[in-house]
Parts: C-alpha cells; sequence; structure tokens
C-alpha cells in the first residue's frame, strides 16, 4: 500500500505501517480484454493456467536452455518448473488470472491462486526470441476479510486504457518512488486527486484518511514497512506495477505494487507482501530480484 506517513522522512525512509504504495475466451476473467491479448500474454496466462489443469503443452514456451527462475522456493530452470508441477497433488491447484499486461519483453499479471493455500500472485514473465527466459513473482496469502472499504485484494478495473500514456505513467510512478525513497513528504499531495483513493490492500480504508488511518494501527502492531530499492516499474496504459525491496516488521520482503492512473494521479492500487526466506532455504542462487 502506498506509504503516507510523517515518519517516513528519515534517511533510509522508514514507513510507517504496510507497503507503499486477460486473455483469450477459454479464460472467463478476459472477456472483453481479447483486443489487448498478444501472443505472448496468452502464453503466459496458459502457463500459469497449467498448474491447474496439468497440460504440459504450455511449457514449451519456456526456453529449456536459458530459463532463469527468481521464486526462491522453486529451483532453477524448465526442471525446477517440471518439479513443482510434479508436487502437486492432481486436482489440488487453482488458478485465475485477473489481469494481464506487457511492457516489451515483459508480461505482467496478476492471479488469485489456489497453490499450497489461498493466496494473490503477481507473476513477471521476461520474453526473448518469443520464448520466456526469466520469471519473478510475489505471493501472499488471501485476507480472510475485505479492506475495510468492502474490498477484495483483486476486484476492480482489469483492462488497461490510454496506451498512449504509459511512458508518462511509468514516469509518474518513478517520480513518486524517488520522492518516497528521498523523504521528500510535501511532493506527495500532488500524486493524487484530493483525497480520492481506492485502496484493495486489506487492512487499509479508501481515501487518504483511511489510507493514514490504517498505516497508523499498523504503525501500532509493530509493522512498518522500509523501502529500499525499486526494482522494475513496469506498464501499460494506466495501470503500473512498481517491485521493491523492503523490510516490513523488521523482515526483509518482496513489495509489488499496482497503481491505476488516472489524468495523471494515483486513483488505485493493489499490492502484495512476501517475506524473502534466508539463503540457505533458497532453491536457487538467482536471488529474489
Amino acid at each position: 500500500m502506498t506509504m503516507l506517513s510523517s515518519q517516513h522522512v528519515r534517511r533510509g525512509v522508514t514507513v510507517i505501517g504496510a507497503v507503499a504504495f486477460i486473455a483469450c475466451a477459454v479464460i472467463p476473467a478476459f472477456a472483453g480484454q481479447e483486443a489487448n491479448m498478444t501472443e505472448q500474454k496468452q502464453q503466459a496466462v496458459e502457463l500459469l493456467k497449467s498448474i491447474e489443469t496439468g497440460d504440459p503443452q504450455p511449457l514449451a514456451y519456456i526456453n529449456s536452455d536459458k530459463y532463469i527462475q527468481h521464486n526462491l522456493a522453486v529451483a532453477d530452470g524448465l526442471a525446477g518448473v517440471k518439479a513443482l508441477l510434479q508436487s502437486l497433488p492432481k486436482g489440488s491447484a487453482k488458478v485465475d488470472t485477473v489481469r494481464v499486461f506487457q511492457d516489451g519483453d515483459f508480461v505482467f499479471m496478476q492471479t488469485d491462486y489456489d497453490f499450497f493455500g489461498p493466496k494473490i500472485g503477481f507473476d513477471i514473465f521476461r520474453f526473448e526470441e518469443g520464448l520466456i527466459v526469466e520469471h519473478w513473482d510475489n505471493l501472499q496469502e488471501i485476507a480472510s476479510q475485505p479492506s475495510p472499504s468492502g474490498h477484495s485484494m483483486i476486484d476492480g478495473p482489469t483492462t488497461a486504457t490510454e496506451l498512449d500514456r504509459t511512458e508518462a505513467n511509468k514516469a509518474l510512478m518513478q517520480r513518486y518512488m524517488d520522492d518516497l525513497l528521498g523523504g521528500r513528504r510535501e511532493t506527495f499531495p500532488t500524486y493524487f486527486n484530493g483525497i480520492q483513493y481506492i485502496q484493495h490492500n486489506p487492512w487499509v480504508a479508501d481515501t487518504i484518511p483511511g489510507l493514514l488511518a490504517g498505516l497508523q494501527a499498523l504503525a501500532a502492531k509493530g509493522k512498518a514497512v522500509a523501502y529500499k530499492n525499486v526494482h522494475k516499474i513496469l506498464g501499460e496504459g494506466n495501470f503500473v506495477l512498481v517491485v521493491a525491496e523492503a523490510t516490513f516488521g523488521g523482515e526483509p520482503t518482496g513489495i509489488y505494487d499496482l497503481y491505476r492512473i488516472e489524468d495523471g494521479k494515483i486513483a488505485e492500487h493493489w499490492d502484495t507482501l512476501q517475506t524473502i526466506p534466508p539463503r540457505a532455504d533458497w532453491k536457487n542462487e538467482n536471488g529474489k530480484f
């Protein structure tokens, strides 16, 4: 979730609270999005869906000679993906991708999983010469309750618009994160349309006052977040994904923040937080980011 707290000015940006801030007709969640479905988007969706269906055909979309895995619970390469699929009890997984976007060679998506437990995940696939060569993700357990304003972690608009503003919207979020990391609090009101702001983080209400109240409540529970570094900013039209490295309650954490931009202002936000395991527990040496 977006962090707007009077205490995040300090160097290192300790932010109070939690985080700062498809496709073919066979997948019903993507009804109405077919016009924006590139071949790479469809392949990424089908690859994730194969976790549920067990269909081996989408594995052909992976370059077995180059595939780099950044999910630290999965071994590297195509062999790691196959081992993961084989470890799943038959019929145990559910995969429903809700949003899928593309920025050049990168496809990024948000998915409702039941995969070793119910989770919301963001996945990023990098393509090279028509095949998938790299994968990053970030998963968070689905909240047991809706947000204080009644939102789930995935509801809201799903289709990118204003495709001619992709670079402008990515630049907006780069400036926002630069100001966040630099502790420039005085700039934050310029990024929002007054107090209007829709929040899908399960701990925080809509509007800027709702955000601040939610962050104060989280701070009282020792859930401070410190953003350390921004690793990627990807966008399509009015949707921008920020991939950041942080700590949450003192634990190393990956934060994926998805923003919807409206008329040059932040209008809506979804996120996931995932603890980064100790290095001794990694199943590959590629790192989270």
